[in-house]
């Protein structure tokens, strides 16, 4: 490797940063305030502010793939389950967008792909429906219970789930470093076809910081923390609670075998690159539609010719 690790890291946050995409980025605004405006306009006085959410609102979020996540929070009293709350706002989103996109029930939120435009690109934006835990104290607790739809993936032990939107933004405010990490780990994660959630590598990076000694260079932090989740994700004892659910323990979406093979993930990857400097080239890759073309270090642009990859988050994914 001609350049460092560290300086090869860079690199690659530089090439996967959100600002390279504005022209993109503006039209997924304009289709979430669109979609916005009309869930406002439908359901008015049953609602409170609907929320932006997701990796985007807490800058963890990579050119690669992404999309746009809102929470709609529903007064206690607007519907009397969470099941209908569910299925009712996905039959308006279905009436409202169903000739111009694809409007899909996912886990826990309603995804809605609006078809190509003129120039390809495909806008994908989130809608996650909550209903507020205590009546009327949504402003002040932000909690809320959203529907998990059984027809989704795996039957749940329960048809509900309990989150705190504003509680899982906050827990990573002003983390600057962590952010780093947790975009290397989307840049492993999306070209290496990983299927670990992002939320959870999100809450295992903050955990690292929070328990070790992590400073240096950044390959020395990414480091850091690959050797953290090495040697404890397989504890017995290991937890990753939920900042917007204590009870809710991410590390028990796991199954044993899964963690094994995440700690020996990081072991492997650690030991290649300790033989060879230039694997790291092949976890942590830089996007190719924009490396760097001045040579004045002046900035980066689009490469001509570049294969776009822009695509939609798996189905799988879990919220937050």
């Amino acid at each position: 490797m001609n350049i460092t690790k560290s300086e090869h890291l860079e690199n690659v946050l530089q090439t996967h940063r959100m600002t390279h995409i504005e022209d993109l980025l503006k039209k997924y605004r304009e289709k979430r305030q669109d979609i916005k405006e009309a869930i406002e306009a439908e359901y008015s006085s049953d609602i409170y502010n609907p929320l932006n959410s997701g990796s985007y609102a807490k800058h963890t979020a990579i050119n690669s793939k992404f999309d746009l996540d809102v929470m709609i929070p529903f007064k206690r009293d607007a519907f009397m389950t969470l099941e209908e709350m569910f299925n009712d706002i996905f039959d308006f989103l279905q009436e409202k967008y169903g000739s111009v996109a694809e409007v899909i029930k996912q886990k826990v939120s309603i995804g809605i792909e609006f078809y190509a435009d003129d120039n390809g690109d495909i806008i994908s934006i989130d809608i996650v429906p909550g209903r507020e835990l205590n009546t009327g104290q949504y402003e002040d607790d932000h909690k809320l219970n959203l529907y998990v739809n059984s027809n989704y993936g795996e039957l749940e032990a329960q048809s509900y789930i309990q989150t705190n939107i504003h509680a899982q933004i906050d827990h990573i405010k002003s983390k600057d470093n962590e952010r780093k990490i947790i975009r290397l780990f989307k840049v492993w994660k999306t070209t290496n076809n990983e299927n670990y959630k992002s939320f959870l590598l999100e809450l295992i990076t903050i955990k690292a910081f929070d328990k070790e000694n992590i400073k240096g260079n950044l390959w020395e932090k990414l480091k850091a923390v690959m050797e953290y989740i090495r040697d404890h994700i397989t504890k017995d004892n290991f937890t990753l609670k939920d900042p917007g659910n204590g009870g809710n323990d991410i590390a028990d979406t796991l199954e044993d075998y899964e963690k094994r093979n995440l700690s020996n993930k990081m072991k492997n990857m650690l030991e290649r690159i300790e033989d060879n400097e230039d694997n790291l080239k092949h976890y942590f890759p830089t996007n190719p539609d924009f490396e760097d073309e001045d040579k004045n270090g002046n900035g980066y642009g689009k490469k001509s010719g570049a294969a776009s990859l822009f695509s939609r988050p798996p189905k799988n994914e879990r919220f937050g």
